[in-house]
């Protein structure tokens, strides 16, 4: 199913329809030209610790390198932007309001984004990943063609939503990263900043 999304002003309810993403735009930055012009990542196990189904801001963690790799985008004057499975909201185990608080306390210690990208969904979606909707909505939103975005993200869904879309996916491998998912990416860091370094680069195209 191809997902639907819709966009609206920053600070207002998540957005979207019903099989479509949530959209939490944040301020823009028009992007620049050539590669990237956008860099997406991944919000559980790549920007913060994974804490499955987390909706509690005080829980939240940056990962490794993590400021320092979305500054370092940032200072180029490309925008960034969260895409984020979220089945805790489908399961039952959290609200719209737990997402907002965490990407609230996500915004505090690593800066803000441009937008967020959200699948509340379990399944029968076209965003949730390794669907390509949440690629898609978050570089519709920008204003860039899936082509010229990066996706980082550290298990093989993040890459295959990347490539399902036409955008450069690059993995950061955790201890949750299957050994088949590591061995199936195209592209390969240690850590984030290395991501970073690599897409800005032009490392992953």
């Amino acid at each position: 199913m191809t997902a639907r999304f819709t966009t609206g002003t920053s600070g207002g309810p998540p957005l979207g329809g019903m099989w479509g993403p949530w959209l939490f735009p944040g301020a823009s930055t028009p992007p620049p030209r050539g590669f990237p012009q956008a860099v997406l990542f991944d919000r559980d196990g790549t920007l913060v610790a994974d804490v499955p189904y987390n909706g509690d801001p005080d829980r939240v963690e940056p990962m490794p390198t993590a400021r320092e790799a979305v500054d370092a985008v940032r200072d180029r004057g490309i925008p960034v932007g969260v895409v984020s499975n979220q089945s805790g909201v489908a399961r039952g185990l959290l609200t719209k309001h737990q997402i907002l608080a965490v990407r609230r306390r996500t915004e505090t210690l690593l800066g803000p984004f441009a937008v967020w990208a959200v699948c509340p969904h379990l399944v029968g979606c076209g965003c949730r990943k390794p669907a390509p909707g949440l690629v898609l909505a978050a570089s519709h939103w920008l204003g860039v063609p899936a082509a010229h975005v990066a996706v980082i993200g550290d298990i093989g869904s993040d890459v295959a939503a990347a490539e399902a879309a036409g955008a450069h996916g690059i993995l950061v491998p955790t201890p949750a990263t299957r050994p088949r998912e590591i061995r199936a990416a195209r592209s390969t860091a240690e850590n984030l900043l290395e991501a970073v370094r690599m897409v800005l680069a032009g490392a992953v195209r």
